[in-house]
């Protein structure tokens, strides 16, 4: 589905990835681990077409470098960024509603999907954005990049900085993301929640990949665990 290759990109005269090899597959959860600063977030905001790069980043076999920021979406690509972006000035329902793909057509997902999944946006629904919790932010930013219907999602750190129960829900709408078939790309820090969903793995290092391979063979490579993972 997605296949990235030889990626590189830059910050004005930063080189910050150095060949960057990566792949997902469909209904595929993928998570890209590694220490901050080692170019996860930059892999991800390169497939968005928010920084310079050059390489090969293909989707469904079509090139989305080259094309610009406002039309991946529309590829089916989905990101929710580290930073919850929400409209603090629109409620809860409208944030979600502006994230439809297309008024009229369904998708996998609708509004009230979203309200069983994370009953606290129920609740919530008719508060404005800008008031709610940073947990509850980031449900909803998680919630309103699903009301487009991506066929992959690309997410990073959902799980920073939330409380351990907030934690919990964002593992299970992970699987169930899955479930529903769209794939998904998971920058985390936290290593226990990436190998518990994951069905692949790969670790960076210096704006590189310097492992790739399932949670078991994570679990039992120490050197790179400690080397590249463990403070």
């Amino acid at each position: 589905m997605l296949e990235i290759r030889d990626l590189h990109a830059y910050y004005g005269k930063s080189h910050i990835l150095h060949g960057v090899h990566l792949s997902i597959d469909e209904g595929e959860i993928v998570s890209l681990l590694g220490r901050n600063g080692v170019g996860r977030s930059t892999t991800i905001k390169a497939v968005m077409g928010q920084v310079k790069s050059v390489g090969s980043i293909r989707f469904k076999g079509e090139e989305l470098l080259g094309l610009r920021a406002h039309e991946i979406p529309h590829r089916g690509v989905g990101y929710v960024p580290e930073n919850r972006d929400v409209f603090p000035s629109l409620t809860v329902r409208q944030n979600l509603l502006l994230g439809e793909k297309r008024r009229g057509v369904k998708g996998r997902w609708s509004v009230e999907d979203l309200f069983i999944l994370f009953p606290r946006l129920r609740d919530r629904a008719d508060t404005v954005a800008g008031v709610l919790s940073g947990g509850e932010q980031q449900m909803l930013t998680l919630s309103r990049t699903l009301m487009g219907d991506p066929e992959l999602i690309m997410i990073d750190e959902p799980t920073e900085g939330l409380a351990p129960k907030i934690v919990e829900q964002v593992a299970a709408l992970l699987g169930e993301i899955k479930n529903r078939g769209v794939a998904v790309l998971l920058v985390e820090q936290k290593l226990n929640i990436a190998l518990k969903i994951s069905q692949r793995l790969y670790v960076m290092g210096h704006g590189k990949i310097v492992f790739e391979g399932t949670p078991v063979q994570l679990k039992e490579n120490t050197a790179v665990r400690k080397e590249w993972l463990e403070v």
